[in-house]
C-alpha cells in the first residue's frame, strides 16, 4: 500500500552530527618523507575506503503493511458520520468540550500537567533520543585513545676501570590511536534507522497516553457525577418511603391496619437506605482514582464540591472524517507501525555479521628523552584491518531468523491493533446510538411510574386499594428512576469511549510541555543533557507519521 513520506522539514530537529575528528601533530616534529609510491598508495586506499563506505545496505526496506479489509470498511457509524464539509463537527483534539463543562475542562488540563504516567511517557521520549544519539555516534571513529608516559632514570656507575659517574634523564612518549570500523554493509545505518523509528514510536506512545488520560479523566468525572445523582435519587425515594412508613405506623397504632403493612413499609424503607453506603464507597473510590490521575493523594477534590446539576444531554454526534482514516491516525496504531519499522532494521544489522568488518586504524606517536645526544622520534602509521567470523556454526543465520520472526510478530501485532481499533470504534458507536434511544423509553417509563405512585397513594387513602399497591409503585419508581440515570451515565460513557476509539484527545507537544520545567531542571542539574532538554522537537503530523524505508529516511 503506497504511503506518503514525511517532509524533510517535518523530521525531528536533531543536533548536527559532529565533524570527523582531525589528527593534530606537533609542527616541530617531522616524520621521515614517504616515497611517492607509498603516499599515492595510501591516498588511493583511503579514497577507495571512503567511496565504498556505505555503498551497501543489507536487510529489507520497511513498508507499512497493508490492511486488506480496510478499504472495504466504510461504516457511517450508525448515522454519525457527516459530510466533511459540514460545519459544527467536534474537534477531535478537544472532544470533551461538547459536554460544555468547565470543571471537566480544568481537570483534563491539570491532568496533562500533573499526571505521572504521562510524564513517564515523556521521559521515554528523552530515553529514545539518547539511544538515537548513541546509534548515530557509530558512524564516526569508534576508538580515540590518547596515551602518554614520562619516566625518570638515574644511572650510577661505580668501580671497575671506568670513572665514577652519575647520569639522570627523563624518557617521555605520547601517542594517539584512532580506530574506525567502516559501515560497508549498512550495519550502523540500519541501527540508526531502528533507533529513529523507536524514537517516533515513543512519541506515538506519549500521544496515546494523552488519549487514554483524557478519556479516563472524563469517564471517572462522570462516573462520580452519576454516583452522586444515584445517591440523591436513593435519598429522595427513602424520604418518600419513610413518610409511608410513618403513616402506616400511625395507622397501625390506631388499630386500623395490620402489622403486615407496617413491616412491609419498614422493609422497603430500610432496603432503600441500605443501598446508599455502597454508593458512597463507589463515590470515594472514584474520587480517589481521579485524584491519582491528577497526581494528588487520596482525599477531597474541591473541584467536585457544590454540584447540583444533571448529566449533560448529548445529542447526535457529528464525526467529520472517514472512520478508516481516523483509525490509521490513532497513536497506538502509529506506534505499532513504528515498532515494526524499528525491528525491520534489525534484520539488516544481523545480516551484516555475514560479511567482514573492515576498519581503519591510525597511530601517531612521539618519543624522546632529555639527553642531548639522543634524537626524538615520531611515528605515523595507517592501515586497514579485516575481521570476519567465518565459522560461526549457524549463530549468525539463526540470529537473522530470530530478528525476522520478531518482525513478523510485530507485523501481526499491527494487524491486530488495527482490527481491535475498528472493533472499539464500532462497539462505542452502536452503544451511543442504542443508549440514546433507550433514554427516551426510560424517560417515559419514569413518568408512568410517578403517575402510578400518585394513583396508588390516592386509591389507598380512599380505601380502594391495599398498601401493597403503594409499595409496588414506590419500588417501580425507584427502580426506573435509577435505571434511567444509569442509562444516561452509560450514554455519556459511550460518547467518551467513541472519541477515545477514534484516537481523539492528543496534541503535538514540544519537549517543554512533555517534561515539566521542574523535572527538566532537576535532570539538568544531575546530568549534562546539552541542548536536548530545551529542544522543541516536533513529532510528525498524523498524515506524516508513516514509517519509511531506510533509503528514504536518510536521504
Amino acid at each position: 500500500m503506497p504511503t506518503p513520506q514525511p517532509h524533510k522539514e517535518d523530521r525531528i530537529r536533531r543536533r548536527p552530527w559532529p565533524e570527523t575528528p582531525r589528527l593534530k601533530t606537533d609542527p616541530t616534529v617531522r616524520s621521515p618523507p614517504k616515497p611517492r609510491s607509498v603516499r599515492l598508495s595510501a591516498s588511493v586506499l583511503v579514497w577507495c575506503v571512503l567511496t565504498l563506505n556505505g555503498c551497501t545496505t543489507l536487510g529489507p526496506d520497511f513498508e507499512e503493511p497493508e490492511v486488506k479489509w480496510l478499504s472495504r470498511w466504510q461504516p457511517d457509524l450508525y448515522g454519525q458520520v457527516v459530510d466533511p464539509g459540514k460545519q459544527g463537527a467536534t474537534d477531535l483534539r478537544f472532544w470533551w468540550r461538547l459536554f460544555d463543562d468547565p470543571v471537566l475542562d480544568r481537570l483534563i488540563k491539570q491532568a496533562r500537567q500533573e499526571n505521572l504516567s504521562l510524564r513517564i511517557a515523556g521521559l521515554r521520549i528523552l530515553e529514545s533520543r539518547a539511544k538515537l544519539g548513541i546509534a548515530a555516534s557509530t558512524l564516526y571513529p569508534q576508538l580515540q585513545q590518547f596515551s602518554g608516559a614520562v619516566r625518570y632514570e638515574h644511572i650510577r656507575r661505580r668501580g671497575g676501570n671506568v670513572a665514577n659517574e652519575d647520569q639522570s634523564f627523563f624518557d617521555y612518549s605520547t601517542g594517539f590511536d584512532l580506530g574506525w570500523e567502516l559501515d560497508f554493509w549498512g550495519r550502523f545505518r540500519r541501527s540508526i534507522e531502528s533507533a529513529d523509528a523507536a524514537f517516533f514510536a515513543s512519541v506515538a506512545n506519549q500521544q496515546d497516553a494523552q488519549v487514554l488520560l483524557a478519556a479516563e479523566v472524563a469517564r471517572l468525572y462522570y462516573t462520580h457525577r452519576t454516583t452522586e445523582l444515584r445517591i440523591r435519587i436513593a435519598r429522595e425515594n427513602a424520604d418518600i418511603q419513610r413518610r409511608s412508613y410513618e403513616i402506616t405506623e400511625l395507622v397501625y397504632k390506631s388499630g386500623e391496619q395490620s402489622e403486615l403493612d407496617l413491616q412491609q413499609a419498614k422493609t422497603q424503607y430500610l432496603a432503600t437506605l441500605a443501598t446508599i453506603p455502597d454508593l458512597q464507597v463507589t463515590l470515594t473510590k472514584t474520587r480517589n482514582a481521579l485524584a491519582t490521575l491528577l497526581g494528588r493523594p487520596p482525599g477531597e477534590l474541591p473541584e467536585l464540591d457544590g454540584w447540583h446539576g444533571k448529566l449533560p444531554a448529548v445529542g447526535s454526534l457529528s464525526i467529520r472524517d472517514i472512520p478508516a482514516r481516523l483509525l490509521l491516525r490513532r497513536p497506538d496504531v502509529r506506534a505499532a507501525a513504528w515498532q515494526a519499522a524499528a525491528q525491520s532494521a534489525q534484520i539488516g544489522v544481523a545480516e551484516s555479521d555475514f560479511y567482514p568488518a573492515i576498519s581503519l586504524f591510525g597511530t601517531i606517536g612521539w618519543s624522546g628523552n632529555s639527553l642531548d645526544s639522543t634524537p626524538n622520534t615520531g611515528l605515523l602509521a595507517v592501515g586497514p584491518s579485516v575481521t570476519w567470523n567465518l565459522f560461526d556454526h549457524g549463530a549468525i543465520a539463526n540470529n537473522v531468523r530470530l530478528q525476522d520472526a520478531r518482525l513478523q510478530q510485530l507485523l501481526e501485532e499491527y494487524q491486530r491493533t488495527v482490527l481491535r481499533a475498528a472493533r472499539e470504534i464500532d462497539d462505542a458507536a452502536v452503544t451511543v446510538v442504542r443508549t440514546a434511544s433507550q433514554q427516551r423509553v426510560l424517560a417515559e417509563s419514569v413518568g408512568a411510574a410517578r403517575r402510578s405512585l400518585d394513583l396508588a397513594n390516592t386509591r389507598y387513602r380512599e380505601g380502594y386499594a391495599d398498601f401493597q399497591r403503594v409499595l409496588d409503585a414506590q419500588r417501580a419508581l425507584f427502580s426506573q428512576a435509577e435505571r434511567e440515570l444509569i442509562t444516561q451515565g452509560a450514554h455519556v460513557g459511550a460518547v467518551i469511549e467513541l472519541y477515545k476509539a477514534l484516537g481523539g484527545g492528543w496534541l503535538e507537544m514540544p519537549l517543554q510541555e512533555v517534561v515539566p520545567a521542574e523535572t527538566r531542571e532537576t535532570m539538568r542539574d544531575r546530568t549534562d543533557w546539552g541542548g536536548l532538554l530545551g529542544d522543541p522537537h516536533r513529532a510528525p503530523a498524523p498524515n506524516e507519521q508513516t514509517p519509511t524505508t531506510g533509503s528514504q529516511q536518510h536521504e
